[in-house]
């Protein structure tokens, strides 16, 4: 600190305003170094700069405290006021203003008392806007063709809730990973969420028809993220219905609030989304037999009613017998009176013969009306032809327009199949370049340990290798002393010839070979 010049008739230094604060942040931040301060969060202020300024209080004093943007968004708690919290962070000063301040960097909330409260406070905000009601709540589709599933894809709840709904009802079950606590848990969840519900109808990825989000037990903090309002509101948005199965039978969570349906648990969120198809089978047995047993009934009884009224009839016979008699009778008189009247009315023909004009009369009248029967006979006959006619062309328009919708309809087919072939295919080949990819990588992978591993690696870090006269490996000094002539291999496949001292040969032979020291 430089030092101004005494004035006169004093022996206090002078500082300048720059230094004197300089000297109070440097004592401050030296003596508080990092904290941890108690308090309720007053005043929230928010800027379009991102950072956070608010207010640490107690019943008697009021501490300034200032997030910046970076650390604001890594916060596990948002600040909200009337919140009771612990902030860790440090002092220092700010000294266009001559006042300090804490500069924290984690929050945490003071208690579980403290939670609670704010939990209770949020739970009544969102109830408040109709979130919760139950007139939003859509009933669980019966026999849900495809399930999503939001939830960590590495615990043991994804495991459970597929083995009860494989044990209960297999179907397909689309599984969207999450992290299930922590701080990127409600940002994941709300948008895996949010996700189901933009898939298309009909599209490559099957859009659900039913959502399970599920969860362990946990303690409040762990399941905090559930508690979340981006959660609660994702929850409520979804146009597919929803079951939450967050924590045990005891855990409460905001989510369950906004869920069409809650389950205890999430093996339980599995036995509720789809039915037993054993159950199924035996009540569908049963409704059969049922409608059997109906049918029968209603057969059985017009039947057994006839033969009750046929048996208040009696024999048809007995009723025939009189009038059969009365006709035997009748007809033995028949024959002689036919005769008889033939006879008389051929003695009055012959008394009274009939004229010729006369009968030239009946004549002519008989034929005029044979004659009108006959153009009757046509006319009808044509007409009846006619009707015929129509019905056969009515006949083939009908068959026409079946015909052209049996055509149409095969053809919408043949076009599914073919879209269906083709969709089948793009993804066979996607799955298949999917899992060449992998291979390679593998591969690659492998290679790369190859490399590290290998002896090339170790010669370029300063070891050798020593090889016999065939080429051999030398793995220990008795080995070395019995050949005359070794080899030391380094990096880049370079050799040095040596020769072992103790080796046969060494006093006075020669070898050939230039005088190499002595490695053994």
């Amino acid at each position: 600190m430089e030092l101004l010049e005494d004035a006169p008739g004093s022996n206090a230094h002078e500082f300048t305003v720059s230094e004197l604060s300089g000297a109070v942040k440097r004592s401050l931040e030296d003596q508080f170094g990092r904290v941890r301060v108690r308090g309720e969060i007053g005043r929230v202020s928010r800027p379009s700069s991102g950072h956070l300024y608010f207010d640490l209080k107690d019943d008697r004093s009021v501490l300034a405290a200032v997030t910046w943007k970076g650390q604001a968004a890594k916060l596990a708690q948002r600040p909200e006021e009337g919140m009771e919290v612990i902030a860790t962070g440090r002092i220092t000063t700010f000294p266009g203003q001559s006042k300090y301040q804490l500069i924290v960097d984690q929050i945490e909330p003071a208690g579980l008392g403290a939670l609670m409260a704010m939990l209770e406070k949020r739970r009544q905000a969102l109830a408040a806007e109709g979130l919760f009601d139950e007139s939003r709540k859509r009933p669980l589709p019966f026999l849900p063709r495809v399930i999503g599933v939001v939830t960590s894809p590495s615990g043991a709840v994804i495991r459970d809730i597929l083995h009860r709904l494989r044990d209960r009802f297999p179907t397909h079950v689309l599984i969207w990973p999450v992290a299930v606590q922590g701080d990127g848990c409600a940002p994941q969840v709300a948008a895996a969420i949010r996700g189901f519900n933009d898939l298309p109808e009909g599209g490559p990825v099957p859009r659900p028809d039913l959502l399970i989000v599920a969860r362990g037990g946990g303690s409040l903090e762990d399941l905090w993220g559930f508690n979340e309002e981006a959660v609660v509101r994702a929850a409520a948005e979804s146009r597919i219905p929803l079951i939450s199965a967050v924590g045990h039978e005891t855990d409460t969570t905001l989510i369950d609030f906004a869920s069409d349906r809650r389950a205890p648990t999430p093996t339980a969120a599995a036995e509720m989304a789809v039915p037993v198809l054993a159950e199924l089978a035996a009540r569908m047995a049963e409704s059969q037999a049922r409608l059997t047993r109906c049918s029968r009934h209603h057969i059985d009884r017009p039947r057994q009613r006839l033969r009750d009224l046929s048996r208040a009839l009696g024999r048809p016979a007995s009723l025939t017998e009189g009038a059969r008699q009365r006709l035997d009778l009748w007809s033995g008189r028949l024959d002689p009176a036919l005769h008889t009247l033939l006879r008389t009315r051929r003695h009055h023909l012959a008394a009274r013969p009939m004229p010729l004009a006369l009968l030239c009369r009946f004549m002519d009248r008989k034929g005029h009306g044979l004659e009108g029967l006959a153009h009757r006979l046509g006319a009808a006959a044509a007409r009846r032809l006619e009707r015929r006619r129509d019905r056969a062309t009515a006949m083939g328009e009908r068959l026409d327009a079946s015909l052209a919708r049996v055509i149409a309809t095969t053809r919408r087919a043949i076009a599914q199949q073919g879209q269906k072939g083709a969709d089948l295919s793009r993804r066979l080949d996607l799955a298949a370049q999917r899992a060449i990819r992998i291979r390679d990588e593998a591969l690659q992978r492998l290679d790369r340990m190859r490399q590290s591993l290998g002896h090339e690696e170790t010669l370029r870090r300063g070891f050798v290798v020593v090889r016999g006269p065939d080429n051999g490996v030398i793995t220990s000094i008795a080995d070395a002393r019995q050949h005359v002539r070794l080899e030391l291999q380094f990096a880049g496949d370079q050799r040095l010839p040596v020769r072992p001292e103790g080796a046969p040969g060494k006093g006075g032979r020669k070898t050939g070979m230039p005088e190499q020291k002595s490695l053994f």
